[in-house]
């Protein structure tokens, strides 16, 4: 699993590894790594570095060595001549580094202006020299974290560097996977940055957050021990409920039930208005329609005026819930079961009385206060899917493809989550495999194109089953 720690957590990590450490080996790893990110620069290109002050100028000013070594040119932008990094500047301009005034025709930039150690927003010269990379459009390097952006909060809010590329040192960081952040870390693309191990694993504390990998499948037997039991049931694998639909949205019901028959559950209740389950049993003949003994519900998938009274008679069951779409207007100030709500940005904003647009510049943000407000976990759907439990690392989702943006989709995973929650799963780690799932299974399902809500539910058996033999693979598709 992928982790990510906040600035603070990397300082004293990188502070407890120094001191084991001769003086310097901390930066010159890191410079190591800096110049293998840039070995595809052909000799003789130049190579512009903004340098800022500390030690992510740095860094680069002693990755300039490396490549002056074979044949590429170095350009260096000092951005206060005073506070530059004494001994890296004496490496690099003693290789033949030459400091230049101002950046003019690179084709090749780095930005180490401040990584991890500044505040959001560039101003003066920074703020200038970001918006000559974005003008100019040179390929362009950042160095631990795109100059300018929120670090810990993954929010962006102010000047910033655009990158097509980043490299970071010993852990990931929030900005790296989460929010707008990453956007620009890699290009408007979901491909992770490179990073470089240079030994703070032993000094980093419990991340910030997580994201699944598709070599994670062991997961599964951790949480649903009952896979390695050949003696199991039905019923001990564990029943969900599903009260879903309206004769309005009666889709609903069916991708729900649909998404709840591809995951780890042995069984499937559904509870609607006669009419619509006869049609989704009809449809779906493993089903069982009706009241009965579940292990978890799902409620609120277009679901009608009677998801309120729904919600209630599922909390009053005392299981976990997937609460979802029209339920979450319905939602108790305390929740006395352990639930799992589902918003998208604009169901998260009605939620908390904010605007759509305050939630999606700052996900995070709002997710995670979500999660303290209602002591549930929170999943909330995106780009990059979201999923805080108070007082444990948020889970970032980072599969799937553009084309899951699709009616429909919302269900299949509400139902799939449900299914995983009746199996046993925490509801943290019910949303959280569910969005990864779901996400890989909209690749598989047709790749390169638009995909079906029901054509996800359909290819999430086989996803899971290569998730589990460990053989799952193209699991990320964010296209430009």
């Amino acid at each position: 699993m992928l982790s990510a720690h906040l600035v603070a957590d990397v300082r004293a990590a990188e502070s407890a590894l120094a001191a084991t450490l001769p003086d310097g080996e901390l930066m010159r790893r890191a410079a190591a790594g800096l110049a293998n990110a840039l070995a595809f620069v052909p000799a003789g290109e130049v190579v512009l570095m903004l340098i800022g002050p500390g030690d992510n100028g740095g860094d680069a000013l002693c990755a300039a060595p490396h490549l002056l070594d074979r044949g590429v040119r170095v350009d260096l932008c000092l951005l206060d001549e005073t506070r530059v990094h004494t001994e890296g500047l004496r490496q690099a301009t003693a290789a033949g580094a030459r400091v230049v005034a101002e950046p003019a025709g690179h084709l090749y930039a780095v930005d180490a202006l401040f990584g991890i150690g500044a505040r959001p927003g560039l101003v003066g010269r920074a703020a200038a020299w970001a918006g000559w990379l974005t003008h100019h459009r040179p390929w362009t390097l950042a160095v631990d974290v795109p100059s300018g952006v929120d670090v810990d909060g993954a929010t962006i809010q102010g000047s910033h560097v655009a990158a097509d590329a980043t490299v970071t040192f010993g852990t990931f960081k929030n900005a790296l996977l989460a929010g707008a952040p990453a956007d620009v870390a890699r290009s408007g693309g979901i491909d992770l940055p490179d990073l470089v191990d240079i030994g703070l694993a032993p000094h980093l504390p419990s991340p910030s957050l997580e994201a699944i990998e598709p070599d994670d499948g062991h997961l599964l037997l951790e949480m649903f021990r009952w896979l390695s039991d050949p003696t199991g049931h039905k019923y001990s694998r564990g029943v969900v409920g599903i009260a879903a639909g309206s004769e309005q949205y009666a889709g609903a019901a069916h991708l729900c039930v649909a998404g709840a028959q591809a995951g780890l559950a042995g069984m499937v209740r559904f509870v609607g208005s006669s009419a619509l389950a006869a049609r989704v049993v009809d449809r779906a003949p493993e089903v069982v329609a009706g009241h009965g003994r579940v292990q978890a519900w799902v409620v609120g998938p277009g679901g009608g005026d009677d998801a309120g009274e729904q919600l209630r008679a599922a909390l009053a069951d005392g299981v976990p819930v997937v609460v979802d779409a029209t339920a979450l207007q319905h939602l108790p100030g305390t929740l006395e079961a352990p639930a799992l709500l589902t918003p998208h940005a604009g169901e998260l904003a009605a939620m908390m009385g904010v605007s759509r647009a305050d939630v999606e510049a700052d996900p995070l943000g709002h997710v995670t206060e979500a999660a303290a407000m209602w002591q549930a976990t929170v999943l909330l759907k995106g780009r990059r899917t979201l999923v805080a439990s108070e007082g444990l690392p948020t889970r970032v989702n980072l599969s799937g493809s553009p084309w899951l943006g699709t009616a429909g989709s919302g269900d299949v995973l509400a139902g799939f989550a449900g299914s995983l929650l009746a199996a046993g799963a925490h509801p943290r780690d019910a949303g959280s495999l569910a969005a990864f799932l779901c996400g890989a299974a909209s690749i598989r399902a047709n790749r390169g194109g638009p995909v079906t809500a029901l054509a996800v539910a359909m290819a999430l058996p086989a996803v899971v089953a290569a998730f589990h033999d460990g053989v799952l693979a193209d699991v990320r598709d964010w296209r430009d």
